[in-house]
């Protein structure tokens, strides 16, 4: 009897998982569902709906489904955004074989699946990821100013990555879950490249295979592309460059601090040029400016995932101005010591603003942000 019921539950277990992060996307999840039903008729599947509490009710849709359909998940996220996060969260969460990544906005095409899945079986590949670009892919769809960026940003990353894919930047893939348990810590939970940042983690032991499928319209709803995927690319590129020395955190971080010096100098000379205010009170106001700019685009950029809002918002503020005035008092003790040691201005300046940058990254991240 008990061989019997162990037989049955492992019938039941899920061959392969698909992964589907969803922000706003409650019209598409739906059809996605009837498609992955009649592409894998043969298949032990699951479906892991990774939501990132959508407004539009995605979440209530996907439970709707699931309650008539046991092979449909769904995980719903608060307080964290980001499509690589949700990816991640999903095939840890899955007991599958096999892990495949899908959008749900319709653009993948489903019956790629099986053919994804045949290939890991016969044990060809490790990871086997659709792509657009090699012979019988296309992106019909794209604009000529996408399919530059595109293939701008390929090129990049086979070049600074050392990787050898005609599509890296894909978010349609399949891979044993084994090689995402393997690199799982030193994943970015940031950022919409996951693939990329899989690739270049697990390095040259990983099999690769590649096959091409049709790049279709999105089916409904509005897309998620904006500028912060750029930035979120060139973190991710850099960070993995560095051999992950560099957080992609810390580097938007960095990067929103040249924008405040920029913010620092173009206040000081409006203090200065018209409101006619003396240098002293000029520098005051530039200072409190620049830590307010700073604070806003750390907020929306860097700590995104972890967006304060409200009373917490105010708080936030208070807290990075007192952090920041500490790392300035830090910038100017260290710069000092290292220039009485070594009497080269420079050297002294840059290690003063070294130590504060760091300072103010790591106590805001703990403090502001509660970011581990």
């Amino acid at each position: 009897m008990l061989e019997t019921a162990i037989a049955r539950l492992m019938v039941t277990v899920p061959e392969l998982s698909i992964i589907v992060p969803t922000f706003n996307e409650r019209e598409n999840v739906p059809i996605l569902v009837d498609r992955l039903r009649q592409a894998l008729s043969n298949v032990a599947w699951e479906m892991i709906i990774v939501d990132d509490d959508s407004p539009d009710g995605t979440a209530v849709v996907a439970r709707t489904i699931a309650a008539t359909d046991p092979r449909i998940r769904c995980l719903r996220r608060i307080d964290r955004r980001g499509l690589s996060g949700a990816c991640l969260e999903g095939m840890l969460a899955s007991q599958a074989r096999y892990a495949a990544v899908i959008d749900a906005d319709l653009q993948h095409d489903e019956r790629l699946l099986l053919p994804m899945l045949e290939k890991l079986r016969a044990n060809e590949a490790d990871i086997v990821i659709g792509t657009r670009y090699a012979e019988g892919g296309g992106t019909s769809t794209f604009s000529t100013k996408r399919k530059w960026i595109s293939l701008l940003a390929t090129r990049v990353a086979n070049s600074v990555l050392g990787v050898k894919l005609s599509d890296p930047l894909s978010g349609f893939f399949m891979l044993r879950r084994n090689v995402v348990e393997a690199c799982a810590r030193k994943l970015s939970t940031q950022g919409f490249k996951i693939l990329l940042d899989i690739v270049s983690t697990a390095g040259k032991s990983l099999r690769v295979a590649e096959l091409p499928y049709q790049f279709r319209s999105r089916h409904r709803g509005a897309s998620k592309l904006d500028t912060r995927i750029a930035l979120d690319y060139a973190g991710l590129v850099l960070a993995k460059a560095t051999a992950g020395l560099l957080s992609l955190k810390f580097i938007f971080f960095c990067l929103v601090g040249l924008v405040g010096i920029g913010v620092h100098f173009v206040a000081l000379s409006i203090g200065v040029a018209l409101l006619g205010l003396s240098f002293s009170w000029a520098q005051t106001l530039a200072i409190v400016v620049a830590i307010a700019n700073n604070f806003a685009l750390n907020n929306a950029i860097t700590y995104r995932d972890q967006r304060l809002t409200g009373v917490n918002l105010l708080i936030g503020l208070l807290l990075f101005y007192l952090v920041s005035s500490i790392g300035a008092l830090s910038n100017m003790s260290v710069s000092n010591w290292l220039f009485g040691q070594q009497q080269t201005w420079w050297a002294a300046g840059l290690g003063g603003a070294v130590m504060s940058v760091v300072w103010n990254y790591a106590v805001s991240s703990l403090l502001v942000w509660r970011s581990r």
